[in-house]
């Protein structure tokens, strides 16, 4: 049986795979992933990676591990921990002979891309052996996280790794009430915002992923936290609105009821309306890079594929280019994108 920690079943990762091949190069994010548990404590609702092989089909395992009986529903109350998978990694890069790189992904290997590495202490230590041995390698890492204030207490290997290191964290929303909603046990936005610009005081590169922004902010909102932050001077800073497909979009209203917020849950019930979540998604990425262009951010769109097929062909290839588009940080030795922002239609809304 596992054992259980605060309410949360916790066990050991039979997974053997160490490094695995990522599609998040489509993303410019990484061409690797290593993830340093299966399952995690914060449960945000809208989270994909439920949905993903990784949990959908291994029903067997999950129940043996960790009595799991719907790895979707039950997303936040089991976490699975990869106890030594630094040491293992290690010693896998010293027999590795080949690797991956791709012009979006640049061979850099993401940390965690399906749990988050410092939703606790056991996960931290665990990530903390998982960066050394990925930069002593000199492999780029890019090290993504909601509870950055955590990931503090590793301050001295990310500062020894220099060039080979970059963390960011997902800051949807500054309005902590509604981001606390949908991801029930994940630090507030503001906790956040504080560990990044902790790292960066002390020479470390971060990023901002604004994702997945909600329907309940307007241009004003967006502004206000493009203002907040920049504060972090970010290398970067991602942006994509909410998907509202798959059954965990269904979670993510339910959970914005329970918690009584009733605008959060209205707006996002109505984005299952097809219209309306194209004219929430174009506006959103719009005003992004418009307000990012004001205040001199590096901002870099993820406009969703199947947006693009219900818009108008202007507005299309302006998504499209986005998708293409290398991301505007200096990190991994890529090329920074030589042209402008793709210009936005002048007939959007």
């Amino acid at each position: 049986m596992p054992d259980s920690e605060e309410g949360i079943r916790t066990g050991g990762d039979p997974t053997k795979a160490i490094l695995s091949e990522s599609g998040l190069n489509s993303k410019h994010l990484c061409d690797y992933v290593v993830n340093v548990a299966t399952g995690c404590r914060h449960g945000c609702k809208f989270c994909y990676v439920p949905s993903t092989p990784n949990i959908r089909a291994r029903p067997d395992m999950l129940k043996e591990a960790a009595d799991v009986d719907n790895g979707q529903k039950e997303w936040g109350n089991y976490v699975l921990y990869r106890d030594g998978l630094g040491e293992k990694l290690d010693a896998h890069l010293d027999r590795k002979r080949t690797w991956h790189e791709t012009d979006r992904g640049q061979g850099v290997v993401g940390v965690s891309f399906s749990t988050d590495c410092y939703m606790d202490g056991r996960a931290g230590k665990i990530t903390r052996n998982v960066v050394k041995a990925l930069t002593s390698h000199n492999k780029y890492t890019r090290v993504l996280t909601r509870n950055p204030i955590l990931a503090l207490q590793d301050l001295d290997v990310f500062q020894k790794a220099g060039e080979y290191v970059t963390i960011g964290s997902s800051i949807p929303c500054m309005d902590a009430d509604q981001v606390g909603a949908i991801e029930p046990s994940a630090p507030a936005p503001e906790l956040r915002l504080r560990g990044l610009k902790e790292f960066n005081e002390h020479g470390v590169q971060t990023f901002v992923s604004m994702s997945p922004t909600y329907p309940t902010q307007d241009k004003a909102a967006l502004r206000t936290q493009l203002e907040r932050v920049a504060e972090c001077d970010p290398a970067v800073v991602f942006h994509e609105p909410i998907n509202p497909r798959g059954g965990n979009f269904e979670m993510t209203v339910e959970a914005a009821q329970e918690a009584e917020e009733h605008e959060l849950a209205d707006a996002l019930d109505e984005l299952r309306t097809r219209d309306r979540w194209v004219e929430y998604a174009t506006n959103h990425l719009r005003w992004v890079q418009e307000i990012g262009r004001e205040l001199d951010l590096p901002v870099h769109l993820w406009p969703d594929k199947q947006l693009i097929k219900h818009v108008d062909d202007e507005t299309g290839l302006w998504l499209q280019s986005w998708r293409e588009r290398q991301s505007p940080e200096k990190f991994a030795e890529r090329e920074m994108p030589t042209q402008t922002e793709p210009a936005y239609p002048t007939n959007s809304v």
